[in-house]
């Protein structure tokens, strides 16, 4: 069986503030095409991480590779902008500069390129505002006058921009109501696969874990303790992954419960 291309290697790494060590000695590799969620407790440095993959900082020690190219060299060369145009973020609140259209916001990373003409530019970015369900006429609104489902919508447009090849989720779906969460869910999974994408995650939310992961790391005691599919991490033993795992399978509990107590409840004659 043919091993899966390794899209993010990270070797090694420590992250130290001060005195005090965030990660030390994390061990993650993130394979094409799959969907690779991170958990972990408060101050278990998730999002840390994702700034390390996204090359926003640099770690104190190990190293970071994508696409096989290390993100330690924080010079904006040659390589480090094929790295930046293979890869797209939509930060946790969306991120959207608030003095631009949502047009403008999307068309930021094109213009960016300075390669690209303004016709093809409005073309690009019609199809990627279309691609996220986003109507031609909300293009010229202000990002104060969209709800919150609409601007993580633009987010993804902006992040899909460069039709990158990995795409980094931030709380996809924090602040969203539970229909939104779950079309924003549908959106992302459709999105994957028409677009190949290799997705990171970091998320609190069971039910978009459930939904998105095809495998899961655990940030607790300062290391990835282990990475596997939800049925491989939920039989793993440790304090932390029992109690996040609480709820849900209550919920399981209460869902079969509830369809046993449906089939012995009498039929009205």
């Amino acid at each position: 069986m043919t091993e899966p291309e390794c899209i993010i290697e990270i070797e090694s790494l420590h992250t130290r503030y001060g005195n005090h060590d965030v990660h030390r000695d994390v061990n993650l590799n993130v394979y094409r095409g799959e969907i690779l969620t991170l958990i972990g407790g408060s101050g278990s440095g998730k999002t840390t991480l994702l700034r390390h993959m996204l090359g926003l900082e640099q770690p104190s020690q190990g190293t970071v590779k994508i696409f096989g190219h290390s993100r330690n060299d924080a010079t904006f060369n040659r390589q480090e902008k094929i790295i930046r145009s293979h890869s797209g973020v939509l930060f946790q609140q969306g991120a959207l500069f608030s003095a631009l259209t949502v047009f403008d916001n999307v068309a930021l990373p094109l213009r960016e390129l300075h390669i690209l003409d303004e016709d093809m530019i409005r073309d690009l970015v019609m199809v990627k505002l279309n691609m996220v369900a986003i109507e031609p006429e909300h293009a010229n609104k202000m990002p104060a006058a969209l709800s919150g489902g609409m601007i993580k919508r633009v987010a993804l447009a902006r992040a899909l921009a460069l039709d990158p090849k990995v795409l980094f989720l931030d709380e996809p779906t924090a602040g969203l109501d539970p229909e939104l969460s779950e079309s924003f869910v549908e959106l992302i999974l459709a999105l994957r696969t028409e677009m190949d994408l290799t997705i990171v995650m970091v998320t609190h939310d069971l039910e978009t874990l459930v939904a998105l992961s095809d495998r899961i790391a655990v940030l607790a005691d300062q290391q990835v303790i282990v990475t596997g599919t939800l049925d491989e991490i939920c039989r793993f033993q440790h304090p932390f992954i029992t109690s996040f795992f609480k709820s849900i399978r209550h919920k399981i509990e209460q869902k079969n419960h509830s369809e046993q107590t449906w089939k012995t409840v009498p039929m009205p004659s």
